[in-house]
């Protein structure tokens, strides 16, 4: 929990909000899905899925903490506990919830999860380099760019790049909220009889 968002699990319940969010083409614009239909029955199956994977694929349902009202989704996908990698996924959904600063915090609690209570070391992202909105965040959040694969995302009539980002455990610094929960036990004094 933030102080402007807090994180969720999906809920089977909101899958019609999720519907109608992955049904709106401005929010669509910005994660290189193809702008078709997704019927209901479809996203319920999404849903499954994402629950059934949920060792890989770690999804967050994002309130705007002041009304607790669903305003997004995010999530850490192809998470490789191994070699300590996953990738983060963002969506802020709701018009009226962009530009005040949610999807900034958004990101910094998925970090601070992916790296102090999974224990991961690398979080990689792609934005398109239209998305001038997600570059801010996602700079704001620790992450750096890497890499372009260029001209590669068609929109608007136009070739952009995808920009590669990404964050490390020992560049990101201090957890903001799950410090105090992950923090081992301090030795106490012994009773004195």
């Amino acid at each position: 929990m933030g102080e402007k968002v807090a994180l969720g699990p999906l809920r089977k319940d909101l899958v019609p909000t999720y519907t109608r969010w992955y049904n709106n083409f401005h929010t669509l614009r910005t994660l290189g899905t193809t702008p078709v239909p997704l019927t209901l029955e479809q996203d319920e199956k999404q849903h499954e899925r994402l629950v059934a994977n949920s060792a890989t694929e770690i999804s967050f349902t994002v309130y705007e903490r002041s009304s607790s009202r669903p305003i997004g989704n995010a999530g850490l996908f192809d998470v490789d506990y191994r070699n300590r990698t996953a990738e983060l996924g963002l969506i802020i959904a709701e018009p009226d919830t962009r530009g005040q600063g949610y999807g900034t915090e958004t990101t910094q609690l998925v970090v601070d999860y992916a790296f102090t209570a999974l224990g991961l070391h690398n979080v990689l992202l792609t934005v398109f380099e239209y998305n001038l909105a997600g570059i801010r965040v996602y700079n704001k959040a620790g992450f750096n760019e890497i890499g372009r694969r260029r001209a590669s995302n068609f929109m608007g009539g136009k070739l952009w790049d995808i920009i590669y980002m990404e964050c490390l455990s020992t560049e990101w610094g201090t957890s903001p909220v799950l410090v105090e929960t992950f923090k081992p036990d301090e030795p106490r004094p012994a009773a004195s009889l």
